[in-house]
């Protein structure tokens, strides 16, 4: 069993309180796998003074060379890349090839931030007078804070952590508690990369104690959130008071559209990929199969044997290419949804069973679920299930589909299949959604593009990754220069 302390101050220090937890496979509950200092309010404040310390010789230092520090940390994961899948597989549960796939990830954010660093600055504008220069400049806000969820435990923290560092902040970062170890290990890779004392702290503890303590400490000048959209508005209502910059991404019930023209067996194993792969615990996930009526039977065919083809088991066996639910709460709220689908009419047709037989018996498992007969006014349709569980819901014709599609409280992102061109465009104009596929899985996302939802999936303001990353972290100055004299 590994054991971790907080990163304070550029020390490994436990919890002033004392207090330890352990976290087990969520694979073999039986296998402890990590033991944490549990972090309070004490030592989040400590975190951010600390932070506060470090912030002006962080400033002063060029952008080039917080750019070279981010890419010795890219050196290390990669180097590292094989043990720390295993780590992720075995706290949070992915598969040995999704959490592969996730360490690289992080790698290569890393070095596109390292990159970005070389490009960072302003612009010079032209003036309006002789003998007179316009120019703008960017500076970092000071302490930041970052709140990131346990589904994708270390290539999450990194796409925040490495605009914020790279613009001059520095950071305090609270980890999900269900699988820290990715983040502590980060920062591990960040003290041999010779990050200065203090500009990263990472604290693993509640919500209660750490999150609220970095959501209403006044010298955190911005928070940075991804989870549940009741936590992120909760977090942001206490931010509002001293207006402090705020980015929620706050979750997402995200359609494909399955035309009539489409290639259903491409179709089914687009939806079937991006619904159940990583357990369906993803927020871009598709949960809901919104399906022209003249092909909804055979694509829902189709469908269940895409989901009866998934091995469901250790993320570490050969052949597995279905993990477990991370938690037991997790699973128990799955199978409470498709109970909640079934009392108001839906019908599942396949799946949806907690698995315990042979080398399950010990994990939180359940088979990925196809439910058919939804309406959209249903729950299931309406909520986000962070789990393997697919609605099939039918539409009339394209533009019935739209309005199913944008018929909900999130918008974070949307596929469509189909061979039609126009009604493809068309889609893209039309759909609520921060992130629009064509003929892709609602998964998946290019690192050098902005991210970031509408609706109640964001707070509609500044997006994550890519180079418009960096608008978070920064605000401008505009300097204007007079030589006339």
């Amino acid at each position: 069993m590994k054991q971790y302390n907080n990163f304070i101050n550029g020390q490994w220090v436990p919890a002033e309180s004392g207090d330890t937890f352990v976290n087990s496979n969520p694979a073999d509950t039986r296998e402890e796998v990590t033991e944490y200092a549990k972090g309070g309010k004490s030592d989040a404040q400590a975190a951010i003074e600390a932070a506060q310390a470090a912030f002006p010789g962080w400033r002063d230092t060029t952008a080039p060379a917080r750019g070279k520090i981010l890419s010795a940390v890219a050196n290390n994961l990669a180097s590292r890349q094989a043990e720390l899948a295993e780590l992720l597989c075995r706290e949070e549960g992915k598969t040995r090839v999704e959490a592969g796939m996730e360490v690289g990830r992080t790698v290569d954010i890393f070095r596109f931030f390292a990159g970005l660093s070389y490009t960072i600055g302003g612009s010079v504008v032209p003036h309006d007078l002789p003998n007179n220069m316009l120019y703008t400049k960017r500076e970092p806000l000071g302490v930041v804070a970052l709140i990131t969820p346990w589904n994708f435990p270390i290539a999450l923290p990194a796409w925040k952590l490495a605009p914020a560092l790279v613009s001059g902040n520095s950071v305090v970062l609270k980890p999900a508690s269900l699988a820290p170890a990715m983040t502590l290990e980060v920062a591990k890779a960040f003290e041999e990369a010779g990050l200065p004392e203090g500009v990263l702290n990472v604290v693993v503890g509640s919500g209660k104690e750490v999150g609220d303590e970095l959501a209403t400490n006044p010298a955190v000048q911005a928070l940075s959130f991804t989870g549940s959209h009741e936590i992120g508005q909760g977090i942001y209502q206490q931010l509002a008071p001293r207006m402090t910059r705020a980015q929620m991404e706050m979750g997402g019930k995200n359609p494909t559209i399955v035309l009539a023209d489409a290639d259903l067996d491409y179709a089914a194993k687009i939806v079937a990929m991006a619904g159940y792969m990583m357990t369906g615990q993803v927020c871009t996930a598709t949960s809901r199969a919104i399906v022209e009526e003249s092909v909804a039977d055979e694509f829902t065919e189709k469908l269940i044997a895409e989901a009866q083809s998934r091995n469901v088991g250790n993320g570490l066996t050969e052949g597995v290419n279905m993990g477990p639910a991370v938690s037991a709460a997790e699973l128990e709220g799955n199978l409470e949804y498709l109970q909640i689908a079934k009392d108001e009419g839906a019908e599942v047709l396949w799946g949806g069973d907690r698995l315990t037989e042979g080398d399950l018996e010990h994990g939180h498992f359940m088979s990925p679920a196809v439910i058919g007969n939804v309406k959209n006014s249903m729950r299931i349709a309406q909520e986000e299930v962070f789990g393997p569980v697919i609605s099939v819901i039918k539409a009339g014709d394209f533009d019935e589909a739209i309005e199913l599609a944008n018929d909900i409280e999130y918008g974070l992102s949307a596929s469509i299949i189909t061979h039609d061109i126009n009604k493809a465009m068309r889609y893209t104009d039309r759909i609520e959604a921060g992130v629009v596929k064509i003929n892709q899985i609602s998964t998946g996302l290019a690192l050098q593009v902005p991210f970031g939802g509408v609706k109640h999936s964001s707070t509609n303001s500044f997006k994550e990754q890519g180079q418009s990353a960096i608008d978070f972290y920064t605000r401008i100055k505009s300097v204007y220069l007079d030589y006339s004299g």
